[in-house]
C-alpha cells in the first residue's frame, strides 16, 4: 500500500479529452484513489489538454512551477488504421520520461497505449485493473521515496 501524502504535498494531474470516455474513467479513479489515501482536493490541480500529445509539454511547464510534488498523466491513445498511433504513443512516453528526468519529479505515465477500444477499457476499471488508481498509487510512492532519499 503506498503512503499518505505528506503534510504539504501538491500533486498536478494533466488528462487529455482525447478519447474521453477512457480517460475521464481514468480521472474519476486516480481522483478517487488520491481521496482514499488522505490526498486532500485543495492539493491537487487538474489541467485538460487536447490529447496525449500535450501531455509532456503540460507536465514539463506544471514542473517549472515548482508548486507540486509529483504530476501524473492521464491519456488514452488507441491503434487505428494510420501509423499516427506509434507516433503519438512513442512521443508522449518519451516526453513524459523526458520531463521527470530533467526535472527530478515524479511524472506519472497513466496513458494507455492499446490496439483496441476494449483493452483500453481493460485498463480502466476492467479485467486488468485500473490505470488511473495505480497512477495515483505510483504518485504517492514516489513522493515518498524521493523524501526519504533527499532526506526530508
Amino acid at each position: 500500500m503506498p503512503p499518505k501524502l505528506s503534510e504539504g504535498a501538491r500533486i498536478g494531474i494533466a488528462a487529455a479529452r482525447f478519447n474521453a470516455q477512457v480517460v475521464d474513467e481514468l480521472l474519476k479513479g486516480c481522483l478517487k484513489r488520491l481521496k482514499e489515501l488522505g490526498t486532500d482536493k485543495a492539493r491537487i490541480e487538474l489541467h485538460r489538454v487536447p490529447g496525449a500529445f500535450e501531455l509532456p509539454l503540460t507536465a514539463d511547464v506544471l514542473a517549472a512551477t515548482r508548486r507540486f510534488d509529483a504530476i501524473i498523466c492521464l491519456g488514452a491513445v488507441i491503434r487505428g488504421e494510420t501509423p499516427h498511433f506509434d507516433f503519438v504513443a512513442g512521443e508522449c512516453a518519451r516526453g513524459i520520461q523526458d520531463v521527470a528526468i530533467k526535472r527530478g519529479l515524479p511524472v506519472i505515465f497513466g496513458v494507455l497505449t492499446t490496439n483496441t477500444d476494449q483493452q483500453a477499457w481493460d485498463r480502466a476499471g476492467g479485467k486488468h485493473g485500473h490505470v488511473g488508481r495505480q497512477s495515483a498509487e505510483a504518485a504517492l510512492e514516489m513522493i515518498a521515496a524521493l523524501q526519504a532519499i533527499r532526506g526530508r
